[in-house]
């Protein structure tokens, strides 16, 4: 099976090769993402392999099929940048990646909390200036903090683990309550009711039409004054214009991205001589209580390492499958 392999940075490259190495799979490499610009890339393969900010919608789906494409490989949990009915439609399998490492992603939320919290990417800074001055570093403990999660699948539930042994109150909420987080001592409460209680709220929960800028005006205005809030998810949770009115006017004291909605335009790219255009975006990074990472979450060695290796394993299964079938033709 010869693959297409878009979004491919030289860490993707390094491990799909060593999990795909003495297969029958055959992976060309391609930095550019996935779009009706780069369509016509997939010439004679059988397969893609896409990334979270591929552009996979009907009509590159459609170009797919008459390209002889009969499957897409997600390296990502996520597939809100696939239009599954036109896939479903054109005959066109989607396999993706459900469980790479959610330890990883949980892992950096709290990072972010840290960093917000006890300032340490600023104490960093002051320190290599000779400034050992304290005031401006000023945090808080998170023991008996109240942290509210949205969204208790693999990574929420990790995050709510890791944030009950810093000794918080963790409020959940879920339309799928899970009875092992209950019995570890979180509770699960209504999502108006979560905004209101919560000094942290995380958000883990997928990008849907539900869940589209779910923190808006509306949901703002119900949080704690000072609130922190915390998105290692997807972009488009957070309508970003309202969330820089809350910096403004102090209802968001802390917020940490790791994903922002625009980001298909900037992430995973050296922008550093480049004019970032979106003023948006950059009017962000001006605040001192915001720290922003270009969607790392779930960048560690574990993770890459199972996102290649099921990926590789999803390829192969389809191959087997369409083997299969032909045989009994």
């Amino acid at each position: 099976m010869k693959v297409a392999v878009f979004s491919c940075k030289p860490y993707d490259k390094r491990t799909l090769s060593s999990h795909s190495d003495n297969t029958s799979l055959s992976m060309t490499y391609f930095e550019s993402r996935l779009s009706m610009e780069t369509i016509s890339l997939v010439k004679g393969f059988d397969a893609v392999s896409c990334f979270v900010n591929d552009d996979v919608n009907a009509d590159v789906i459609h170009l797919l099929k008459q390209q002889g494409v009969s499957t897409i490989a997600l390296r990502c949990a996520g597939f809100n940048n696939v239009d599954l009915d036109a896939a479903k439609a054109e005959g066109i399998k989607i396999f993706h990646v459900p469980d790479y490492s959610p330890t990883s992603v949980a892992e950096h939320a709290v990072a972010l909390i840290m960093t917000l919290n006890r300032k340490t990417h600023r104490a960093y800074h002051r320190v290599k200036e000779g400034n050992f001055a304290l005031e401006g570093l000023l945090g808080f403990n998170l023991e008996g903090k109240t942290v509210g999660c949205i969204g208790t699948g693999r990574i929420g539930a990790a995050f709510c683990r890791i944030m009950k042994g810093f000794g918080c109150h963790v409020l959940c909420y879920d339309l799928y309550p899970s009875q092992t987080l209950i019995d570890q001592g979180c509770e699960y409460i209504s999502l108006d009711e979560l905004y209101q209680k919560s000094d942290i709220i995380s958000l883990h929960c997928p990008l849907n039409a539900s869940t589209h800028h779910l923190i808006n005006t509306d949901s703002l205005e119900k949080m704690k004054d000072g609130v922190m809030i915390i998105n290692t998810s997807r972009g488009a949770l957070v309508h970003a214009q309202k969330a820089i009115d809350a910096l403004y006017s102090g209802k968001i004291g802390y917020l940490g991205l790791d994903v922002y909605e625009q980001e298909n335009k900037i992430f995973f790219e050296d922008m550093s001589s480049h004019i970032i255009q979106d003023s948006v975006f950059q009017l962000m990074l001006t605040f001192p209580n915001v720290v922003v990472t270009g969607h790392q979450g779930y960048f560690t060695d574990e993770a890459l390492n199972h996102i290649a290796a099921t990926t590789v394993d999803n390829l192969l299964h389809h191959q087997n499958e369409e083997s299969y079938a032909r045989q009994l033709a």
